[in-house]
């Protein structure tokens, strides 16, 4: 069984990565750092930087973890969402650099030191390979913000799955607005969206949270065009309405139908 063909090549299309990789790599990384601890193998720590540096400086195909997800699980699982590739790439730096500290420390003598450091990693790693909560990627986000960089979302690659959506491949494009409580934006987005009569799903991230950790949907409002038959988004915006904005989901999805919310 073969999954959704490929949108980005893995070794060519640097800028962006399936979400799924990173969670993989974090997953063997995690694994590993903590089999190092249970066992005692203060080597290992050393082989695991070694190999996020040479991932890093020499690319996809020199990570190994990463190698096998895109030669191995992605060709059966499909494609997944596909996202800014610098935030975990800056996690697999920090991940250098705690796993590097640790080797030294275990030079220097100071277990204590690089089996605290250790863990670190593999609790870090586990909980962002479990729960898609990479605390290293957030730290990248923070400070591109902090430093004026936007971190890009690559809507115009991503793809949705039009039945999480309650949509067929009769409906068209569709704007889908994910919105959430005590949101003035949202209200914004629903009264220019409901007032033009565009075909539109609303989706309660309170209500659906499956929907929004699928998506990584993180800040309200975020309202992207949704092509229902390919499940392409073929636009994106968030926080407040703008003219520009609500203009092209406008012409993107017409006015032919009037808006539904998305059933619980």
């Amino acid at each position: 069984m073969t999954g959704r063909a490929r949108t980005a090549d893995p070794y060519r299309d640097v800028d962006v990565i399936d979400s799924r990789a990173p969670r993989f790599n974090q997953a063997v990384i995690g694994s590993l750092s903590l089999l190092a601890f249970l066992l005692g193998v203060e080597w290992l720590p050393a082989v695991l930087a070694a190999q996020l540096a040479i991932g890093l400086t020499l690319g996809r195909r020199f990570c190994l973890p990463c190698a096998f997800y895109f030669e191995v699980v992605q060709p059966r699982v499909g494609e997944g969402r596909l996202e800014d590739a610098r935030p975990p790439r800056f996690a697999n730096l920090l991940g250098v650099v705690f796993l590097g500290g640790a080797t030294v420390a275990f030079v220097a003598g100071a277990a204590t030191v690089g089996w605290a450091l250790t863990l670190l990693v593999a609790g870090l790693a586990l909980l962002a390979a479990s729960t898609g909560l990479c605390l290293g990627c957030e730290a990248y986000v923070w400070i591109a913000r902090l430093r004026g960089i936007r971190v890009r979302r690559h809507p115009e690659r991503h793809r949705v799955d039009p039945a999480d959506f309650g949509l067929g491949p009769g409906d068209g494009t569709v704007a889908v607005l994910f919105k959430s409580p005590y949101c003035l934006s949202c209200q914004r987005w629903w009264e220019e969206l409901s007032a033009a009569g565009a075909p539109t799903t609303l989706v309660d991230v309170r209500e659906r949270p499956d929907l929004a950790s699928r998506y990584a949907v993180r800040h309200t409002p975020l309202v992207v065009a949704v092509d229902a038959a390919s499940g392409a988004v073929v636009a994106a915006h968030r926080d407040d309405p703008e003219p520009s904005a609500v203009r092209e989901v406008l012409r993107l999805v017409g006015r032919d139908r009037a808006a539904s919310p998305l059933p619980a």
